[in-house]
Formats: C-alpha cells, sequence, structure tokens
C-alpha cells in the first residue's frame, strides 16, 4: 500500500521512530504532532492511523519499511474513507474546537471498536482547543482506555496547554530541504500547471519550505494577493497611501493570510539584523532598510504583536483592523527625516 509517507522523506526517521516504539511495544496513548504549516502533520497522521487499525499490524512491522498491508478490510475501509474507528476533530464554523466537540470524542475513546482492535483519534490543531475544550481533553488523556490511540496535530509557534503536553510523547516532523521540497512540489502540481518563471521556486520560499503549504499557494491565489499585499506595504511605509488602503489587501488575504505573510516578514527583519539571508528576497529591499535603522529587538517585537492578533483571531476579530495596527507599528520603524536647518 502506498502511502504519503512514501513520498514524503523529510518523515521518515518519525515514521521509523513510531515502528521502533510499536516493534517494543512502547507506543504511547497519545502522540504530539507537531511542525510547521504545510510539512505533513495530517498526512503523517492518516497514515499512523491507518497502519494502527491494519489486520495485519504484526506481520507488516516485522517488514524492512512497515506500512500498512492495503488488503486487508481494515485497510479497504481507510481507502474508503469510511473507517468508523478512525474519527477526526477540527475547528468546525469557528476558528476554536469546542468542548461539545471533545465530549464527542470521550464518549467514542471509551467506547468499544466497531471493526478493528483499536481506535484512533486525530485532533487537527490541538493548539486551537477553547479552554473548556482543552480542560475536556485532559481528563480523555489522564485516563486513556487501552484500545486508543490520541494524535494531537500543533502547528508550531502556536502553544497549547502545557498540562496536555505533558501527557503526550512529542513528534516534532522537519521540514525538508529545498531541493526536496522541490521534487515534492514537481509530483504533485496539476498537469499542464507546472508554473511560469520560477513560480515553484518561488512558491516553496514563501512557504518557508513546506511543500503542501507551496502547492496550496501554487493552485490558489495567495501569491497574486501576497505581491499586491507587498506593494501596498512598500507604498505605505513611505506615505504613498493611506492607512486604510493599505489595510484593504491584507483583508483579502484574511486574517491567516495576512499574520503569516507580517510574521514571515518580522523573521526576515531580524535575520537581516544579523546578517544572514532573507527568506522572502522581494521584500528584502525595504526589510534591509528597516534593518539598517533599528535594533534587533526591534523585530521581535513585531514577531510578539503578530502573535497577539493571531491569539485575538480566536475572538473573530477584523483581519482589517489587525492589518491596520500591525502597519502602523511597522511605519513607526522608519528613521524620521531630519529636518532642514
Amino acid at each position: 500500500m502506498i502511502t504519503a509517507i512514501d513520498s514524503m522523506p523529510w518523515l521518515h526517521t518519525a515514521w521509523n521512530q513510531l515502528i521502533s516504539n510499536l516493534r517494543n511495544d512502547r507506543l504511547p496513548h497519545a502522540l504530539l504532532v507537531a511542525g510547521e504549516r504545510g510539512v505533513g502533520k495530517r498526512d503523517y497522521a492518516e497514515a499512523v492511523a491507518a497502519l494502527l487499525v491494519c489486520d495485519r499490524l504484526t506481520s507488516v512491522i516485522a517488514d524492512s519499511w512497515p506500512v500498512p498491508c492495503g488488503q486487508c478490510k481494515q485497510c479497504e475501509l481507510v481507502a474508503a474513507g469510511s473507517h468508523p474507528d478512525i474519527r477526526r476533530y477540527a475547528p468546525e464554523k469557528s476558528r476554536m474546537i469546542k468542548v461539545d466537540q471533545v465530549r464527542a470524542l470521550s464518549a467514542f475513546a471509551v467506547a468499544s471498536p466497531q471493526v478493528s482492535h483499536r481506535k484512533i483519534v486525530i485532533v487537527n490543531r490541538s493548539d486551537q482547543l477553547n479552554i473548556n475544550a482543552a480542560n475536556a481533553l485532559l481528563k480523555t488523556l489522564e485516563e486513556p482506555s487501552d484500545d486508543v490511540t490520541l494524535l494531537l496535530l500543533q502547528e508550531t509557534g502556536r502553544p497549547i496547554l502545557p498540562t496536555l503536553r505533558s501527557r503526550c510523547q512529542t513528534v516534532t516532523l522537519p521540514t525538508p530541504d529545498f531541493a526536496t521540497g522541490l521534487t515534492w512540489l514537481q509530483q504533485h502540481i496539476p498537469d499542464g500547471d507546472t508554473g511560469q518563471g520560477g513560480a515553484m521556486d518561488q512558491a516553496l520560499r514563501l512557504a518557508g519550505l513546506a511543500p503542501s503549504l507551496a502547492l496550496e499557494y501554487l493552485t490558489g491565489d495567495f501569491i497574486q494577493h501576497r505581491q499586491t499585499a507587498l506593494d501596498a506595504f512598500r507604498r505605505f511605509m513611505k506615505n504613498e497611501l493611506s492607512l486604510p488602503e493599505a489595510a484593504k489587501p491584507f483583508k483579502t488575504l484574511g486574517l491567516d493570510g495576512s499574520l503569516l505573510l507580517m510574521e514571515k516578514w518580522a523573521a526576515d527583519l531580524a535575520r537581516l539584523g544579523v546578517g544572514a539571508d532573507p527568506a522572502d528576497p522581494e521584500a528584502a529591499d525595504m526589510l534591509r532598510y528597516l534593518a539598517r535603522h533599528n535594533p534587533p529587538w526591534r523585530a521581535h517585537e513585531l514577531l510578539s504583536s503578530v502573535r497577539e492578533s493571531r491569539a485575538a483571531g480566536i475572538n473573530n476579530v477584523s483581519p482589517e483592523l489587525e492589518a491596520e495596527r500591525l502597519l502602523m507599528q511597522w511605519q513607526a520603524l522608519m528613521p524620521r527625516r531630519r529636518r532642514r536647518a
């Protein structure tokens, strides 16, 4: 059976560690799968779930490269997307996973498996549990059933409650190098849409080398909207655009897209401040100018402000207003022109 793990070599180390735990009967009841957005956390979790419910698990993990057999009844149900003993939970009609969802999760966790020997719970974006949901999940983690495995997915830079983390074994998925990420991207880009003028290179760099996120950029309109936002950012910094006009393109990007872009620019500002290369070369001219005229700690102030906006996002704040707030902070980095004597 071909899984996403086969085509994602940067996940092989984490996969091999899982297999080692299975062979030594040391599989934890809960795994916290952490990594950058677009690095393959969901692919990894789905592959783990498919392996754990496979009827031939014992013989499969003895293979040199263990993957689900793809032939048993469990694997057929997984392939059809209808396995009743694998449940997935994620934010619904909200930025947060709510307590009612976790109550349903808890009920599933203590029930008997329907067709398999094990139940799997995948919590996509465990960093977006509201406080009541997190506390409800904690009870399940404290008293786990023997036949359930929980897979909690966490995006890098977005914290979860320490009490949840302490009850999980953490698996941190790395980001591939540029060549590996580009190879994966070339294999997954739709036919006839390979991109022109280095579009794939640009998407991969903008995505921080996270291949799935780069694919999302290439097949969507993020790159176009990002260019419009960058142009507005430059003009605003030069006092050529008003604040409301400069914020409009960021509203189009949405809160997540805007904060991701601002976060990357702030990180590049920090890199340039210590002489390193930026991840976004197109914004480098403006950021290099700011780095020359500001101490390094100003970049970290910006990063903190972006994280504050992201935390405020759970309350459905306005992307435009958050963009305006951050743009004002960026403009404060511009050196004041000396008045003529």
